[in-house]
């Protein structure tokens, strides 16, 4: 099956090559699973510098596969091929040229996506290049300064702050649904800050749990608490939650 699916991404490659405006492709990492894993598709990032052909003709380009369907902004396409759920994201070079060239300091408008559209850009593996664009851009990202980590840990920690605030208010009001909303959105701009403070990059959620615990520097006795909150049996009431949440920021901010 490997086989099958390097073969479809050679496949897929080679027609979205010959366009001239595509600068290079990416596969992302959920290609990398097996594909009877139901978090696997085929993900290719086509980094795009010039124009590329209408969503009908690039159907027809694909061999007319099953179930075609593509976004409002015709930024992406999904469909099945031989069996595989096959995604296509149409990038383009001047948003990741233009986030290098302002220091980075756009990459807090990406909210909660966190720094997973990096991410996906310096670790897919690549399966085509037109030049040494990626290679430049590459190198140019690994050199991420300073501040800009400073910032985006400045900004996730206020995020986390602010549905600490709304986790208490839902856990004393004991209303249901604002709390389990407050609980996803302190989770996940905690994990951003943890990331920002190890200066590395966010993998997709899907894979972000081995990737948190597995950073060099987690916040005093994060791992239980981290999963007690992740408990969804009941078994963590609203208010203790709340406590461990607290808990869990102090530590953050003791990290420096």
């Amino acid at each position: 099956m490997i086989h099958k699916v390097e073969h479809m991404a050679g496949k897929l490659t080679q027609v979205v090559s010959s366009w001239p405006g595509v600068e290079c492709v990416v596969s992302g990492e959920a290609s990398n699973t097996e594909v009877y894993d139901p978090y696997f598709a085929l993900v290719l990032d086509v980094y795009c510098k010039g124009s590329i052909p209408e969503s009908a003709k690039r159907q027809s380009l694909f061999d007319n596969p099953g179930a075609f369907e593509t976004s409002r902004s015709g930024e992406k396409d999904r469909f099945f091929l031989d069996g595989l759920p096959i995604r296509l994201e149409y990038k383009r070079t001047r948003n990741i040229e233009d986030l290098i060239s302002s220091s980075f300091e756009t990459m807090r408008l990406f909210g909660e996506t966190g720094t997973y559209v990096i991410y996906r850009f310096v670790n897919g593996k690549t399966l085509y290049t037109r030049s040494d664009w990626l290679d430049r851009t590459r190198e140019a990202i690994v050199e991420s300064p300073t501040e800009f980590w400073e910032q985006l840990r400045e900004t996730y920690q206020q995020k986390m702050e602010h549905s600490l605030s709304d986790l208490g208010g839902a856990a004393l009001k004991e209303d249901r649904f604002f709390y389990i909303v407050s609980v996803a959105g302190f989770m996940r701009s905690c994990v951003s800050s943890i990331f920002a403070i190890n200066r590395q990059w966010e993998p997709s959620e899907r894979n972000m749990k081995d990737a948190l615990m597995s950073l060099p520097v987690l916040p005093e006795d994060f791992q239980g608490r981290w999963e007690t909150i992740l408990r969804v049996d009941g078994s963590t009431d609203p208010a203790k939650c709340f406590q461990i949440a607290q808990l869990i920021v102090k530590s953050v901010y003791a990290l420096g």
